[in-house]
C-alpha cells in the first residue's frame, strides 16, 4: 500500500503591520504524517524513528496532552468534545520532526478527514516558547477551494501581542502543495499575517539527507530566530505584554468563516 505521508518543502513568512512594520521569512520543511502510518514510515526509513533518537524522529509526547499515548484517539476525543462528527477517516499531521533530538513547533496542523477523503475539521496545535500548548479546533465546510475558518485568540504566543484578537485562517489542504495563512486582527484591523506554504516531495531517506544539508538544524534555528526577532521588536520599542494565565481548557472551538470574510491577505 502506498504511503500517504510525505514531505513539504517551502517557506514561512511573517509580517507585522503595527505599530511599526516588521517582517521575516525563512526556508522550512514539514512532514505530513498519517497517524496510522507512523510505525510503517519508521520501519521503512533508516533516518526516521518513532519515540527513539535518530537524525529525524517523531515523539508522541511532543503533542496533544503530552502523555505519550497515541495521538489518533486523543484527536478523536477532542473532535467529539467539540461536537464535530468524524467517521474514522484518516488524520494527518503537518509538523516539523525532531532533528538530532531537538524540536520546536510553533504550529502543527491536523487534517481530519472522513472515510471518503473529504475534510471534516482541522486542529491547529499551537506551542509557545513558555512551554505551553493549546489547540484551536474548527469544522471544515464542504465548499470547493481554499478552506476559510475563524477563531478568537485565547492563547498567549508572543509577548508583543495581547489576547484581544481574532484569527482568520485560509488553508489549502495537503495535495501537491499545502498552505496555511493566518491573519490576526484586533479592533483597529489587521495586525499580523503568517503564511506557511510548501511543495510535496516523497518521504525517503535520500530526501531526508538532502534536507539535513539544505536546512541544517532547522528546528534549533527556528527557536533562535524567534528570540532574535524578539530582540529586534524590543529595539523598535514595541510594547512588551505581560504573560496571562493559560486557557482553562486544552482546546477552543473555531468556526467556518462568515460568507463575507475574505480570509488572510498575504503581505
Amino acid at each position: 500500500m502506498t504511503l500517504q505521508s510525505a514531505l513539504y518543502v517551502g517557506r514561512v513568512r511573517h509580517h507585522r503591520f503595527r505599530p511599526r512594520p516588521h517582517a521575516l521569512a525563512y526556508r522550512v520543511f514539514w512532514m505530513l504524517l498519517d497517524l496510522d502510518e507512523i510505525d510503517r514510515v519508521s520501519a521503512k526509513l533508516r533516518f526516521f524513528s518513532r519515540n527513539r533518537f535518530n537524525l529525524y524522529a517523531f515523539r508522541d509526547a511532543d503533542y496533544g496532552d503530552r502523555s505519550g499515548r497515541p495521538l489518533r484517539p486523543q484527536i478523536e476525543e477532542t473532535l467529539a468534545k467539540a461536537g464535530i462528527a468524524h467517521d474514522g477517516g484518516p488524520i494527518r499531521l503537518l509538523t516539523m520532526p525532531r532533528i538530532l533530538g531537538y524540536t520546536f513547533n510553533p504550529l502543527s496542523t491536523y487534517f481530519c478527514c472522513r472515510r471518503d477523503g473529504s475534510l471534516c475539521a482541522t486542529v491547529y496545535e499551537v506551542h509557545n516558547t513558555f512551554g505551553e500548548i493549546h489547540s484551536y479546533v474548527a469544522p471544515a465546510d464542504s465548499s470547493e477551494g481554499a478552506l476559510r475558518q475563524e477563531a478568537d485568540k485565547v492563547f498567549h504566543v508572543s509577548p508583543f501581542m495581547n489576547l484581544d484578537m481574532r484569527y482568520a485562517f485560509t488553508v489549502t489542504p495537503p495535495g501537491e502543495r499545502v498552505s496555511v495563512a493566518i491573519e490576526g486582527s484586533d479592533t483597529d484591523g489587521r495586525l499580523i499575517t503568517a503564511v506557511l506554504s510548501g511543495k510535496r516531495t516523497e518521504l525517503s531517506d535520500v530526501a531526508l539527507l538532502r534536507l539535513l544539508a539544505t536546512h541544517p538544524l532547522l528546528t534549533l534555528k527556528i527557536t533562535a530566530a524567534i528570540h532574535w526577532h524578539a530582540l529586534r521588536l524590543l529595539a523598535k520599542r514595541i510594547r512588551w505584554q505581560p504573560h496571562p494565565a493559560p486557557p482553562e481548557h486544552s482546546f477552543s472551538l473555531g468556526r467556518a468563516a462568515t460568507a463575507h470574510a475574505k480570509g488572510p491577505q498575504q503581505p
